[in-house]
């Protein structure tokens, strides 16, 4: 399976409580919710384009409750996500978490050996191994270069404080666009990328040559 990340961001990179106001107060945060005002079909669309392609989740300790806690009371007919969510393998990361308190079943804890665990997974067959939300996890699965692929929704707000999904101190990678990026009405950017190379961050300049302004790769 391919492992995706698939994340809602601020045009600040923040990816902290987009849903609601409660979602995750950690570190004092007070913004959640900024994405609710800029919800539309369209990013709807997007979103289950996401699910689509799913046939496993990962999750940090505190999405995997989150999202436990929301999407099993979804039960109309129909709903691409919760279907998805309710009904496929899920594996928590976590070493405090026990198993009855992971009922949102099919759970599996993931306990110890985290990047072994995900390159465990991510040899069975399948389409997708997804993470959503997650930020501590998504940190981990990037340095240690085990993410396939990045989906993100960015939408135009500055949240200016918050967890970023490349925060200081990130591993530098650049990435390649699939070719389907978009601008969704109302301003949202819908991109999605893979990563070309990590660890070192290409560079050059831009010098004049013969009264031309020309740029030049290290």
């Amino acid at each position: 399976m391919l492992l995706s990340v698939n994340v809602f961001v601020s045009l600040d990179g923040i990816m902290q409580g987009p849903g609601n106001p409660d979602e995750d107060r950690s570190g004092g945060f007070d913004r959640g919710g900024w994405l609710v005002p800029h919800a539309s079909v369209h990013t709807n669309e997007v979103v289950e384009g996401w699910f689509r392609e799913a046939d496993a989740f990962l999750f940090g300790r505190t999405s995997y409750g989150l999202l436990g806690g929301y999407w099993p009371k979804v039960t109309a007919p129909g709903n691409l996500i919760a279907a998805k969510l309710n009904t496929l393998p899920k594996y928590v990361v976590s070493r405090t978490l026990t198993d009855e308190e992971a009922d949102w079943s099919p759970t599996t804890v993931l306990r110890t050996g985290i990047v072994d665990d995900v390159r465990r997974l991510k040899g069975l067959p399948g389409r997708e191994l997804q993470v959503h939300g997650s930020w501590k996890l998504v940190q981990e699965l990037h340095q240690a270069g085990l993410v396939d692929v990045y989906r993100l929704l960015q939408y135009p707000v500055v949240v200016g404080t918050g967890k970023r999904l490349f925060p200081e101190g990130t591993t530098p990678a650049t990435f390649a666009s699939e070719g389907n990026g978009r601008v969704l009405p109302a301003g949202v950017v819908s991109l999605t990328l893979t990563p070309t190379n990590r660890g070192v961050l290409p560079a050059g300049a831009y010098t004049v040559t013969s009264g031309r302004s020309t740029p030049v790769l290290d």
